[in-house]
């Protein structure tokens, strides 16, 4: 017999809500969902997924001169002026 423990878990009500929904899209408990959105946590952890992509510098060059990677509003800058990508390297 598989023995489970009974617990209590404060969620914001919105996240809930949301979880709900998506249990009974599904056709599941919201006990169901929760385990296995646990499992796959864990699993994910314990096979230490990276990140999906990385960014590296082309030609080992570093990044371009007047790019800021941490501001979206200064790339949105570059992308408005139209800045030509090659022409800054």
């Amino acid at each position: 017999m598989l023995m489970c423990v009974r617990t209590t878990v404060n969620l914001p009500d919105e996240l809930y809500g949301e979880v709900r929904r998506r249990a009974a899209d599904e056709g599941r408990t919201v006990t169901s969902f929760l385990e296995q959105a646990l499992r796959d946590a864990l699993a994910r952890h314990e096979a230490g997924d990276k990140p999906p992509f990385v960014v590296r510098p082309f030609r080992g060059d570093g990044v371009m001169p007047g790019v800021d990677l941490t501001s979206n509003a200064a790339l949105l800058e570059l992308e408005e002026e139209g800045t030509d990508v090659d022409s800054r390297r």
